[in-house]
């Protein structure tokens, strides 16, 4: 399974309950394209939300966060890890 880290923009004053409901709706339908969600982490102040997966493709990342209704086209594949 390939990683990917995603990156969501417009998220100013989020608050940490909010992306965790973000995360969850994610979560209840990942499995439909056989991603899975392991982490997201918030910056405010920048408005910015990092995600990190594992699934088929890039495509399907994409499919979930536009179906749990934060779509995004700033995602990276992680090639390498240390």
């Amino acid at each position: 399974m390939a990683k990917f880290m995603d990156v969501h923009s417009g998220f100013h004053g989020v608050t940490p309950e909010q992306l965790a409901d973000a995360h969850d709706a994610d979560l209840k339908i990942e499995g439909e394209e056989g991603v899975h969600f392991e982490r997201a982490w918030l910056d405010p102040e920048s408005g910015k939300v990092f995600c990190l997966s594992s699934g088929p493709s890039k495509e399907a990342v994409m499919r979930i966060h536009e179906r749990a209704g934060h779509p995004t086209t700033e995602i990276y594949e992680l090639t390498a890890e240390v």
